[in-house]
């Protein structure tokens, strides 16, 4: 099932694509994808509804389309998974998986513009697979256990601004993370019957030209080893957002001179079964 959240920001209403390929308004089942919402129960009543048809329809041409999670509780990023980023970055490959935190308030629709923040030189694109949890997960006994915590996948940009994150203040990654604007997410959450994250294409554009292309199957630590490992040291909440790395081809680790992000820059990303986002990125 293909969810996603339509409306002006702070209005957006729950909705899911139908089998014709309608998009249908949900919100006589559910109030919104959140954490109240994004449990198996939840998830099959929406299901048995679009299902059973007669929900009134939404012209997606007319209307804004929001991330497809409302606000998570928590964000939580893994560093450096993909080894040709890690190349990239001159880092050695990570024994496990390298945890930051973004601003929840980061997240926006995936077709928004994106500011760039006042005094950035360096805001830089990354495309990620996105996870978010759908049952409370706490000291999982293995990775295999992942997948029943798991309430659906999403296509996610890490906007990073490599000075603030590198290079001002004893480089604290979530300075140059958090900025507004800074997680573009969706356009759809794919629940996990529909989408195995296993070995899925990858890959971002810069005004059409392409930047990363990589699969899922390069990821260091996998979907479940993630999920796992997260649940040793946090508990993971319905909700709760995981943006799992990004492949090689970043701005950051190209030679220069460096293609960071410029006012009027169109950015593409897309996972082959998750969809396609594009933002422009304003100068704030």
């Amino acid at each position: 099932m293909r969810l996603l959240r339509v409306g002006e920001p702070g209005s957006e209403r729950p909705a899911a694509i139908a089998a014709d390929g309608s998009t249908v308004d949900v919100s006589s089942v559910v109030p919104d994808y959140d954490h109240r919402t994004l449990g198996a129960a939840s998830l099959a009543r929406v299901a048995d509804a679009v299902a059973a048809g007669g929900l009134p329809t939404v012209d997606l041409e007319r209307s804004r389309v929001g991330a497809p999670v409302a606000r998570p509780g928590k964000v939580v990023a893994i560093g450096l998974n993909y080894r040709d980023h890690a190349a990239e970055t001159g880092a050695e490959i990570p024994s496990e998986p390298i945890v930051f935190m973004k601003d929840p308030w980061s997240v926006t629709g995936p077709d928004d513009d994106v500011p760039i923040p006042r005094g950035s030189n360096k805001t830089d694109y990354e495309v990620e697979l996105a996870v978010v949890i759908g049952k409370t997960a706490r000291y999982l006994e293995s990775p295999a256990d992942a997948s029943d915590h798991i309430a659906g996948y999403a296509v996610a940009n890490d906007v990073s601004e490599r000075e603030f994150q590198l290079e001002r203040g004893g480089g604290q990654w979530d300075k140059g993370k958090s900025c507004e604007g800074f997680n573009p997410l969706g356009p759809w959450l794919v629940t996990p019957d529909e989408f195995e994250p296993s070995d899925a294409p990858i890959s971002l554009q810069v005004n059409g030209v392409d930047r990363q292309c990589s699969r899922t199957s390069q990821l260091i630590f996998d979907v479940p080893t993630v999920v796992h490992h997260l649940s040793q040291c946090m508990v993971l909440h319905p909700g709760d957002l995981i943006v799992t790395g990004t492949p090689g081809g970043v701005a950051m680790g190209r030679p220069d001179p460096k293609p960071y992000l410029r006012d009027g820059d169109v950015v593409e990303a897309a996972i082959d079964g998750l969809g396609r986002m594009r933002q422009v990125f304003r100068q704030a």
